[in-house]
């Protein structure tokens, strides 16, 4: 654990974790029974099992252990290599619409960061009002979304063509908030 091995990712992960653990430390003395209000953070990184049940699959950062994946990772030529809130891809492949939150986890990330769809599928964002200013646009120019910073916000493509589909937030793309869409 020498200082010279701390990455990009590992810095940002942990910076994020300490300003949630702060976020939470400051919110309430209970362990969280505001079931609906502010959910769309409390539980991303790492908090509870998800056990209050409300919405869990659009909240999901890729860690709770509720998603399923997919069994062989897509190949992404490195792009998700610095990604925020990225571990492996969720399979929403029997889903017709998928709901990806921007502004997820740190408020620099996409939730989750990487999905797996079925051709012909909705993906859905819809902004958590975290993190300033956001926009979803695809890194060969195929979509791209108007730029929000309100809670509710939201933006949506159907993916017809199969292919794995990369896209990031213009303004956070060189913090890591970077995102891609597998498609089937």
């Amino acid at each position: 654990m020498a200082r010279d091995t701390l990455d990009r990712r590992t810095f940002v992960r942990t910076t994020a974790a300490l300003g949630v653990a702060t976020a939470i430390a400051g919110c309430s003395g209970g362990s969280g029974s505001g079931d609906g209000g502010d959910g769309d953070d409390g539980g991303d990184d790492g908090g509870s099992d998800g056990s209050d049940g409300s919405d869990g699959s659009d909240g999901s950062d890729g860690g709770s252990g509720e998603e399923e994946y997919l069994s062989e990772e897509p190949d992404y030529d490195g792009f998700l290599d610095d990604a925020n809130n990225y571990e492996q891809t969720v399979d929403m492949t029997d889903a017709d619409e998928v709901t990806v939150e921007v502004g997820a986890a740190d408020g620099l990330s996409f939730g989750p960061a990487a999905v797996a769809v079925s051709s012909g599928t909705t993906v859905v964002w819809e902004w958590t009002g975290e993190g300033g200013d956001h926009n979803v646009s695809s890194t060969d120019g195929e979509f791209e979304s108007d730029t929000f910073g309100e809670e509710g916000e939201t933006f949506e493509h159907t993916f017809e063509e199969s292919g794995t589909y990369t896209y990031a937030c213009t303004p956070h793309e060189t913090v890591g908030m970077l995102g891609a869409v597998h498609v089937e």
